[in-house]
């Protein structure tokens, strides 16, 4: 007994010990608890706040997507509206070029039209502008149509077509009855109608030359032409006598000289 009395003041101190022991652990614990919470709140706080940034984030994102994509579909307006601006203008440039060729083609032709008609133009005015002639040594002027129709009656003949040259020739001399060149109109008709068998009207035409220019270069063949016409009619003296006349005025000449061949065999 006096042992357990002795130890009850020392399991009185323990109890009282423990006692207090727990009650300065009891705020401790409490303290613990409310730190816990209120970290959990925090951590809720602040993972709701990083929940609404991230929103706000994506709903930037969204909005600056959106805008881009906006200006994206702008930009591919604008480009499509770009190339069929292009496209237009290589029609317009297609269009114009081939304005631009057809007006070269126009004025290419409105020339060529005005050079052939200047041309005409020039021909027509040339027919009616005297020209300067030179035949047998002789320089005279003569109208477009004066040599032309000369130049026609002496086609005729070299074609050995006597009929035409005659008719031609002596339309000639009516048309221009004072044309430079009709005393060799008188030479070649005579030597048309000679091969024409005409060796009457042959001898007129030679004759007429003779006495309207003796002097001229083919005077001493006509005149032997006309011996040869009256050979052909059979008109021997008066061949002869034509031949000696031919001799007398003009005896240097090749005509005279043949004369004398042409003497010997006439009989």
């Amino acid at each position: 007994m006096a042992i357990q009395s002795a130890y009850r003041p020392i399991a009185v101190r323990l109890v009282a010990g423990l006692c207090l022991g727990a009650a300065l652990l009891a705020p401790a614990a409490h303290a613990g608890i409310f730190d816990d919470d209120e970290a959990r709140r925090a951590i809720l706080d602040l993972r709701q706040k990083l929940e609404q940034s991230n929103e706000q984030q994506r709903a930037r994102q969204a909005e600056q997507m959106a805008a881009l994509t906006e200006q994206v579909g702008q930009l591919k307006r604008g480009m499509l509206d770009l190339n069929n601006q292009l496209e237009q203008m290589r029609a317009d440039n297609a269009r114009l070029r081939g304005q631009n060729e057809e007006l070269v083609r126009a004025v290419s032709e409105m020339q060529r039209r005005q050079k052939d008609l200047q041309s005409g133009v020039d021909d027509r005015m040339r027919r009616f502008e005297p020209q300067k002639v030179v035949l047998d040594g002789k320089e005279f002027s003569a109208d477009a149509e004066e040599k032309r129709s000369y130049d026609e009656a002496m086609e005729l003949l070299r074609k050995s077509d006597f009929a035409g040259t005659a008719s031609a020739l002596n339309a000639f001399r009516k048309r221009f009855p004072a044309s430079g060149y009709n005393d060799s109109v008188l030479f070649w008709l005579g030597n048309a109608q000679y091969g024409n068998r005409q060796y009457k009207e042959a001898i007129t035409s030679f004759r007429a030359l003779v006495s309207a220019a003796p002097d001229h270069p083919k005077a001493p063949e006509a005149m032997l032409a006309i011996a040869n016409c009256q050979a052909e009619l059979r008109d021997t003296k008066s061949a002869r006598q034509t031949i000696n006349e031919l001799i007398r005025a003009y005896p240097s000449s090749e005509a005279a000289q043949a004369g004398k061949e042409r003497l010997a065999t006439l009989k």
